[in-house]
């Protein structure tokens, strides 16, 4: 039998662009010899589908994708993941389902019975799991067929879960494994996915087909990496990151354990690649081509134009450089090389003028105290009124370029810095920052080394260190790693060595400054816990406050 991976770039909620990318990609396999395609989770709607799924009539056009996919089920079988309605009235009204598609029909439905709900996961909100197993039988061999999480309960050991489905399965004594997933991309998630599955291929030494989507849904990215596994539990071959890609795979070279194709899992090549694909693709599904972004001068918004320059041309990123009294002429200069050496569009549009007349309206009102952060933001806010006005003039989306340290702490202006359409580096803390600004100059000089050299400044008051009010980027991102990505309160970090007094605080301000994150951009997630609907804490609490 041979086996072909459709590694496929779905859009939630477009049926007739999925449906044609798939019916496409079954007539490629057929010439690649295939005697079955298989498509990822959900690929009839798009991952996730989210409350969508309450929609009858979005789960009617699903249901005439998988017809129109039965009917190009000739000469060739097609297994495709796709919601599917629950004929008992208890329980929820949805499975989430695989359909094995052969001889113009539905052959058999096996549902998604591990439902994760938990980070950016909430299937158990739509559907039912899966109280019944069983196989398919196609050209001799013996189908397991199972989605995403169903393998991520390996023995047992997973205290979310109360069943195995293999293990369910294993009794009908398949003859190989074929995993539909949609699984979300984080910087450590490659090498998790090769473990576990690679110990599921070794409990049961059966051979594995894993498809995994490729491609953007807002801040969820999904890195293809779809893999086929020997029975002896070895990786047979790994497909690329990033690209769409549809692949043949002959069983019995598999079984033999003919070859074995690694892709490189280094972390800062992972999370730029990630970013541009992210970029690329919020743009390239909402419908639209150029971006807008404050330079300046700093290592942030450079970091930013290059990875959007990269996913949209340098032609369709325009930087306005907004220079105030406080600004520094090397900072100035910076922003200026950086944009001629990505050849992209620049203004200098300076806010000392604006600044002044915000001033001379408010001094009034201020009673003469003295300059504080009002001031400074003023400064900010008068930045993202001038772009969004230009955003608003051309149809572009504004990029933010907070960083996660920054936004983790409340660093940053509501209605101010904090302004877009797209939050790119909300995920990557500041160190993490550094580290791709010189994987992206690994080549040649793109951002201006002084850049990356000079101490980080919002350049909002005379001097100004973002040393002056926050620890340095080393020590603080160390401790928002522990308490974000790893959920370990101030006892716990402290006992790690860390200083009493500079963990309290920075606790304090991740907790005080929710509601400035509840107000801001999508976020790119590329790290295990990142800020948005994966992390989900209330405004109002007392904890460490």
């Amino acid at each position: 039998m041979k086996i072909a991976l459709a590694q496929l770039n779905f859009f939630v909620g477009d049926f007739d662009g999925n449906l044609d990318k798939m019916l496409k990609a079954v007539d490629e396999a057929k010439q690649q010899g295939a005697d079955l395609v298989c498509f990822p989770e959900l690929a009839t709607c798009g991952y996730p589908p989210r409350d969508f799924l309450e929609f009858d009539d979005f789960i009617r056009q699903a249901e005439k994708s998988v017809g129109k996919l039965a009917e190009a089920a000739v000469d060739i079988a097609i297994a495709v993941g796709s919601p599917s309605r629950n004929p008992v009235v208890e329980g929820k009204d949805l499975f989430n389902s695989v359909y094995f598609l052969a001889d113009g029909q539905v052959k058999h439905v096996q549902h998604k019975a591990l439902l994760p709900t938990y980070d950016v996961f909430d299937e158990y909100r739509y559907f039912e799991p899966a109280s019944e197993f069983n196989i398919v039988e196609y050209k001799g061999k013996r189908i397991a067929l199972s989605i995403c999480e169903d393998l991520w309960n390996l023995g047992n050991e997973n205290p979310l879960y109360t069943i195995v489905p293999m293990d369910e399965m294993m009794p009908h004594k398949p003859d190989l494994i074929l995993n539909l997933s949609a699984s979300p991309f984080t910087h450590s998630h490659a090498k998790e996915r090769l473990h576990v599955l690679a110990a599921n291929v070794q409990r049961y030494g059966l051979p594995m087909f894993y498809v995994n989507q490729v491609g953007s849904q807002t801040e969820i990215i999904f890195d293809g990496g779809s893999i086929v596994f020997s029975p002896k539990g070895t990786v047979y071959e790994e497909m690329p990151y990033w690209v769409e890609m549809v692949k043949t795979f002959d069983l019995d070279d598999v079984i033999e354990d003919k070859q074995t194709v690694l892709q490189s899992k280094e972390k800062i090549p992972l999370i730029h690649d990630a970013l541009v694909l992210g970029i690329k693709d919020y743009f390239g599904k909402l419908g639209f081509k150029q971006a807008i972004l404050g330079l300046s001068g700093g290592i942030d918004s450079a970091v930013v134009a290059v990875l959007a320059a990269r996913a949209l041309g340098e032609d369709n990123v325009r930087g306005l450089l907004m220079p105030s009294q406080f600004s520094s002429d090397h900072s100035v200069n910076d922003a200026r090389q950086l944009a001629v050496n990505l050849g992209m569009q620049y203004d200098i549009l300076p806010i000392e003028p604006m600044y002044n007349s915000f001033m001379d309206v408010l001094k009034p009102h201020f009673w003469g105290n003295p300059f504080n952060v009002a001031e400074e933001n003023i400064q900010a806010r008068a930045r993202g009124l001038l772009l969004m006005g230009v955003s608003n003039k051309f149809g572009n989306i504004l990029l933010n370029t907070t960083n996660k340290s920054e936004m983790a702490v409340g660093y940053g202006t509501l209605y101010g810095d904090l302004c877009g359409g797209l939050s790119v580096l909300a995920d990557v803390y500041k160190t993490e920052v550094y580290e791709l600004a010189e994987y992206i100059n690994k080549d040649s000089e793109v951002i201006p080394e002084n850049i990356i050299t000079k101490p980080p400044s919002a350049e909002l008051r005379p001097n100004q260190k973002d040393s002056d009010s926050l620890p340095p980027y080393d020590v603080l991102d160390a401790i928002l790693y522990q308490y974000i990505e790893r959920q370990q309160g101030p006892n716990e970090i402290i006992a790690m060595g860390f200083d009493e007094r500079i963990v309290r605080r920075a606790l304090r301000l991740v907790n005080m400054n929710e509601f400035k994150r509840y107000q801001s951009a999508p976020v790119l997630r590329v790290s295990p816990k990142a800020f948005g609907m994966g992390r989900r804490m209330p405004i109002v609490g007392k904890y460490l406050s």
